[in-house]
């Protein structure tokens, strides 16, 4: 059967696995800001957050930037963390520059969008692909520690729950 979410209560299907606590992280290729190839080898061997929005264009994913860019500036060195949409790595360099988001990297899934197919969380159904509203928590050795991908994309992700998973590995 089909995973899906929903967009303003319209159904979206989703392409990729359904990843799981206890997996292996899935390897992926994202554009950084400075146009570098990322792929999960080259981020740190640390606890890395990986928040996923369907573009920092619209609210709701920049409020969701916003507030764990905040969250995160305690825990400094420890973790590594990142924003994934499907924006051009301009777009979001832009956005982040504006806003002062420091504390997570922009990672532009729209090179190939192995990271939304292989995270389970590209969506078909509208008329451009979008990433659908996710969280992931991966570990230092590349285990999955946490996943919420939210059901309805237009709200917002359990912050607080992604925080505490994070914490508890870092």
């Amino acid at each position: 059967m089909a995973r899906t979410v929903t967009f303003k209560g319209n159904p979206l299907t989703l392409v990729g696995p359904e990843i799981k606590v206890g997996d292996a992280a899935p390897d992926f290729t994202a554009v950084s800001g400075a146009l570098e190839l990322v792929t999960l080898a080259k981020t740190p061997a640390k606890a890395r957050l990986f928040s996923v929005v369907p573009s920092l264009d619209t609210g709701v994913c920049q409020l969701q930037t916003k507030k764990f860019n905040e969250s995160l500036a305690a825990l400094g060195d420890k973790v590594a963390s990142y924003t994934v949409s499907l924006d051009m790595p301009f777009a979001q360099k832009r956005f982040c520059d504006a806003e002062k988001i420091t504390n997570l990297a922009s990672l532009s899934d729209l090179h190939n969008q192995s990271f939304g197919k292989n995270y389970g969380v590209l969506t078909t159904g509208l008329p451009i692909p979008l990433l659908a509203r996710s969280i992931f928590v991966v570990d230092k050795d590349n285990k999955i520690a946490y996943v919420e991908i939210v059901p309805e994309i237009a709200s917002h992700p359990d912050y607080d729950k992604a925080i505490a998973a994070l914490n508890a590995v870092a």
